[in-house]
């Protein structure tokens, strides 16, 4: 103690800091892990499920990745894309015809694996924050493309990586490795009344 004008004090000590030290983030944790997302079902809807969220990602800034397997048409969104939105790269890998299921072309299955080779071209790049694999679960049911090298590429994939696959038959494999499978589920849909293929609807 010590003496004031007569009175007593007492002297404070330092209150020492009892704050742990912040620990400095490792490179995995300032970067997210990226997601895979299974969107199948026989409902109506997938593509352009896996669309709205490219929008999504690019109104965020982030580049996205898309190839449509099995398709050869020029889509309303393929049109759409190239004309507007330059920040989403979109690529198609098959013919404006149908695949036959049980017997496809050789050339059906050319295209298609031209088409994935494309994609883990692009996954390896650094270029895009996400990937969509349009139709990519048919085409593997097709056995256009092997179910071993679509497992293999999910899983060796850059782990920041966002990946979205579409179509009808999503293996159990596939759905087993997902984060999120969404099945769109068809209770009634406008062909059984005749109505066929309509710009804007459809295509």
């Amino acid at each position: 103690m010590k003496k004031t004008h007569g009175k007593k004090t007492s002297v404070k000590k330092p209150v020492e800091n009892t704050t742990p030290a912040r620990k400095t983030a490792s490179p995995d944790e300032l970067s997210p892990r990226g997601l895979v997302i299974v969107i199948t079902g026989n409902g109506k809807g997938k593509t352009t499920s896996a669309f709205g969220q490219a929008l999504r990602a690019a109104g965020h800034g982030q580049r996205v990745f898309i190839m449509q397997f099995m398709k050869g048409r020029d889509y309303g969104e393929y049109k759409t894309i190239h004309k507007y939105l330059p920040q989403i790269t979109i690529r198609r890998s098959g013919l404006d015809s149908f695949v036959m299921r049980d017997n496809p072309a050789p050339v059906d299955i050319e295209l298609a694996r031209r088409g994935f080779e494309t994609v883990k071209k692009a996954a390896t790049s650094g270029k895009y924050d996400m990937l969509i694999l349009d139709e990519i679960n048919v085409a593997v049911d097709f056995k256009l493309i092997p179910l071993a090298e679509l497992i293999d590429f999910i899983k060796n994939r850059p782990p920041a990586l966002d990946l979205i696959l579409t179509g009808r038959y999503a293996p159990r494999q596939i759905r087993k490795l997902a984060d999120t499978v969404s099945e769109v589920k068809e209770i009634k849909h406008h062909y059984a009344a005749g109505i066929k293929d309509r710009a804007g609807i459809e295509y």
